[in-house]
This record gives structure tokens, sequence and C-alpha cells, in this order.
């Protein structure tokens, strides 16, 4: 029974795996950029999946209200506040951007395959160890580093994003002008 509990997780998980590697490549390939956003909502709910079967629940949950609810509303609601129904129009030659965004892809790409090669976990055990989560709950663990060791870096996110909403509030208010 254990071994089909884990043949299915794998199941799962390399299909959710493909999902959110496939809606990846659809958002950043399509034009429109309302199809962009939609295609990174299924990749946020391909990944809350991978949290919940590596038993990250809180993560998850927070992975579908925040980024796949809050932040994807905020994406589309600039989206239709600036009218960019159709996305920039491009020209069909090549540019001189496009072969250097192609190079720092391909760079980019082959450092993550040199990372996975390589990786050995020779770091030093942090406060959290998976004996210390056991004894207490996801979201307790969360919420000790969030709102402790990392409020500063939380609290500057929290600063970004309303700097993102007051800019696409100035771009689509010239637009109107």
């Amino acid at each position: 029974m254990i071994g089909i509990e884990v043949g299915f997780k794998w199941i799962v998980f390399i299909a959710m795996a493909l999902l959110a590697t496939g809606s990846a490549l659809m958002m950043v390939t399509r034009r429109n950029p309302i199809h962009s956003a939609l295609w990174l909502i299924v990749t946020f709910f391909s990944v809350a999946v991978i949290y919940v079967l590596l038993n990250a629940t809180f993560i998850a949950v927070a992975q579908v209200m925040v980024y796949a609810g809050a932040i994807m509303m905020l994406v589309l609601f600039v989206i239709m506040l600036i009218h960019l129904e159709w996305g920039a129009q491009s020209t069909s030659k090549k540019s001189f951007a496009k072969l250097i965004g192609a190079l720092i892809t391909i760079m980019l790409f082959l450092q993550v395959l040199g990372g996975i090669f390589t990786y050995a976990n020779v770091g030093r055990k942090g406060a959290y160890t998976p004996e210390v989560l056991a004894g207490a709950s996801n979201v307790q663990a969360a919420g000790n580093l969030l709102y402790g060791k990392y409020v500063f870096a939380f609290e500057i996110a929290s600063v970004l994003l309303l700097v993102g909403i007051v800019g696409a509030v100035l771009l689509a208010r010239k637009r109107k002008d």
C-alpha cells in the first residue's frame, strides 16, 4: 500500500512539474498579456499542488490565496488599467535586444543545469530541522520566520508592491491626459 501511495505521489509530482514548466513557457511566449496572466495562474496552481505533495500545506494555501488570487488580480487590473489588450507591437526583424535576451536565457538555463548536476547538500542544519517541525505546525514555523527573522524583507516586499500599484496608476493617468 505504501508503494502505491509513493508511486501516485511521484506521478502527480511529475505531472504538476511538467504542467508548471509548460504553462510557464506558455506565459512568456504569449503576445496577449491577459493570456500570459492566465497561464501564470495555471503555473501558480500547479506549484501549489507540488507544495501539498511536500506536506507544506500552509505555503500551498498562501500560494493560491496570495499569488493566484491577490497578485494576479492586481496584474490583471493593471493590464486593464493601462490598456494593454494586445501587447506591445513588435517588428518582424530580429533585433539586437532579442539576441542578447536569447543569449542570457541560454546562459541562465546552463547555470540551472549546472546547479542541478553539481548539487550537494553540505550546508549546516538550521533551527527548523525536520524533527523540530514535526512537533510544531507549518503555520507556526512560517509565522516565526516571517514575522521574526525576515520581518524587514517582508515589509520591504509590501512597500515594493505598493510602489508598483502607484506606478501603474500614474502610467494609466498619463495615458489619459
